[in-house]
């Protein structure tokens, strides 16, 4: 199964999804998302023992996509990333995101959802929405601070800075970095261990891991809407996407 944006593979019992656009930095419409979550929510009665997540040539995922007409996200794409950060929370398939590049906006969300994260040593993590006057979403208000800690996850969503595998995987963000001429070979033996693992008791050790440090997950993702919604129709967000296709620093003025 694929769409245009999407490969989607089952090679034996390993369900490998890429994110497909490289000429975008593999940036995510609703419509991608939902198939995403589709497939997730599929896989285990396809037999999947286990979920790859990654992105084609050099980045996992610059976020949701602006289209080649400048059209900006809305709440489409929002609600497709809660819904996709759901299925694979809720999987009892353990879902892996290989890292390759930058993980920013929405798809820094996807990634840090997975339930192990492995990141090339180039890659980085971005929650880029207050750049063009948003705040972040798919999860990410939860996973951030669950992991990193608040301080860190303030500085990380208020400053909307980039931060390195080696400092993702130091603050607890990511599962394992490893340099560039490694990364598919340590990807594939993480891959390799869960699909020769027992299913049950790794669905078991996920659902409770995931009870015990993401049970806010829902109200979070309503939170996030609520916030959202009315940032997309303020004027800082669309100084913010101007000045994103401009190339220029926005001038914020809170309206």
């Amino acid at each position: 199964m694929s769409i245009e944006g999407l490969l989607i593979e089952m090679q034996s019992d390993i369900l490998r999804i890429t994110f497909n656009r490289p000429d975008r930095l593999n940036s995510l419409s609703a419509e991608i998302v939902h198939v995403v979550a589709d497939t997730i929510d599929a896989a285990p009665a396809q037999g999947a023992r286990v979920v790859v997540l990654t992105g084609a040539g050099r980045a996992f995922s610059s976020g949701a996509d602006v289209g080649a007409d400048g059209a900006p996200p809305g709440l489409d794409t929002l609600d497709a990333g809660n819904r996709l950060v759901t299925s694979i929370t809720l999987s009892p398939t353990p879902v892996v995101a290989a890292v390759n590049g930058i993980a920013a906006g929405i798809g820094c969300s996807i990634a840090l959802a997975a339930d192990l994260a492995i990141a090339s040593e180039s890659a980085g993590f971005m929650l880029a929405f207050t750049k063009i006057g948003l705040m972040p979403d798919g999860g990410a208000s939860l996973f951030v601070p669950v992991a990193a800690g608040r301080a860190r996850a303030m500085r990380m969503a208020l400053l909307a800075e980039k931060i390195s595998a080696k400092t993702a995987a130091d603050w607890g963000l990511i599962a394992e970095v490893a340099p560039d001429s490694e990364f598919e070979a340590a990807v594939e033996s993480v891959v390799t261990q869960l699909a020769s693992g027992p299913p049950l008791a790794l669905a078991a050790t996920k659902r409770v891991l995931n009870a015990a440090t993401l049970s806010l997950l829902a109200g979070v993702l309503q939170a996030e809407r609520d916030g959202q919604e009315p940032l997309l129709t303020s004027v800082d967000f669309a100084e913010g996407m101007a000045a994103f296709q401009e190339k220029r620093k926005a001038q914020f003025k809170g309206l």
